[in-house]
């Protein structure tokens, strides 16, 4: 999910204010402005990763060690719950922290904070997803050394984690990132591609791949869903409406299921891929009707969450703040939210934030243009992550 962890994310802690709210930038930045249809959303704190420790061994180490949980980055609800991984420091390959921790924590929460289970899994954790037929899935190092781990909440903890390795050397030569489940197939993002060989795109890198888990070896099988070069449908309105083009994908990330009832690619599998500032939505995946469509955003994004109801809360994290949030407010359902992140793009600086690519900011998408339009934040200092799961004041939830 979290790209900027890769290379170039320099966060500040000033907060600039936009017509009496604030949003998390750091200061003499280039800032987009508030949207004007938008009343300020409100922003609470519900969980600090601080107040919560996990124990480790070091690498190198046989001595047991004690830490605070940090960078929060997916998140996930089950039922009345939410899960949300802690990446603490690891690397995207799966290298050591600087203190040596090299495992992430899937933590389990109630939507007011309750924390009621948490469990470590080696790597940097990246999707996280639940599913009440299956548990917590959750991909670890999303550029390489990747693997994937089933949790099990209600299993004794001596069960409830499992790992899964890959089928086989992944064919894009990346890790593995957010994942969705979609008529019960497991679709996981092909994150990263070509880390470990030849630059991305490339014809045969898979962008998403289709995985199935067995359960008696503890392989997870791929299966690619499409490809980095693959051809798509231009979705953006206007003269290029309909032409068929050519994917040349770099960055896979965030990937979600659009709910039925979105006025456009309603039901769909959707893919981001972020530093390329686009959008993948394939109709009927792994079937023989799959057909893709490409929507081109002037600014990149990483999660996308589709608000059920005009009123509800949207749960979110913050790995500057070290934070798990809630954002309040009055949404539209024709306006899926997402979390704009300039320093993502291909073309941001080494250094970032820096003039013209801020700091991530909490936005509205339009579907048919692809415009991306900031929406004003108030309250609790918050610079949004990747992850995002919108919830109706009737508990109704869509990522």
């Amino acid at each position: 999910m979290m790209k900027q962890s890769r290379a170039r994310l320099a966060l500040g802690s000033a907060l600039l204010v936009l017509g009496g709210s604030t949003i998390g930038l750091t200061s003499a930045l280039s800032v987009p402005a508030a949207s004007a249809t938008y009343a300020p959303f409100r922003v609470s704190q519900v969980l600090l990763g601080s107040s919560l420790h996990h124990n480790y061994t070091a690498a190198g180490s046989t001595t047991t060690q004690n830490e605070a949980l940090s960078d929060p980055d997916d998140i996930s609800r089950w039922g009345n719950d939410l899960f949300v991984g802690f990446q603490n420091g690891v690397g995207p390959q799966g290298q050591a922290s600087t203190d040596g921790n090299l495992d992430s924590t899937v933590v389990e929460l109630t939507m007011s904070g309750h924390v009621l289970g948490q469990w470590d899994v080696v790597g940097k954790t990246d999707g996280v997803t639940a599913d009440p037929g299956l548990g917590v899935l959750a991909t670890v190092n999303e550029d390489a050394n990747s693997a994937l781990y089933l949790i099990r909440p209600f299993a004794p903890a001596s069960e409830a984690v499992t790992r899964f390795a890959y089928s086989e050397s992944l064919p894009h030569d990346g890790g593995t990132d957010a994942i969705s489940i979609d008529n019960g197939q497991i679709l996981i993002s092909a994150s990263a591609p070509g880390t470990t060989g030849v630059a991305a795109p490339q014809p045969t890198y898979p962008a998403v791949y289709s995985v199935t888990l067995d359960e008696a070896t503890h392989v997870a099988n791929v299966t690619p869903l499409f490809f980095d070069e693959s051809a798509a449908t231009v979705a953006n309105v206007g003269s290029q409406l309909s032409s068929t083009t050519q994917l040349a994908l770099t960055d896979p990330d965030s990937n979600e299921v659009v709910p039925w009832w979105s006025p456009r690619f309603g039901g769909d599998f959707m893919l981001t891929s972020q530093g390329d500032e686009e959008q993948i939505y394939v109709s009927d995946p792994g079937t023989s009707h799959q057909q893709l469509s490409v929507l081109s955003l002037n600014v990149s994004v990483d999660d996308t969450a589709w608000p059920t109801d005009a009123f509800g809360s949207l749960f979110t994290t913050d790995s500057t703040n070290d934070a798990v949030d809630v954002v309040r407010g009055h949404f539209d359902r024709n306006a899926p939210i997402v979390v704009a992140t300039p320093c993502g793009e291909n073309s941001a600086p080494a250094t970032c934030p820096a003039p013209n690519y801020p700091a991530n900011y909490l936005a509205t998408l339009n579907e048919s243009t692809g415009t991306v339009t900031p929406v004003a934040v108030s309250g609790a200092n918050y610079v949004p992550q990747g992850g995002l799961a919108f919830v109706a004041d009737d508990g109704h939830y869509w990522r």
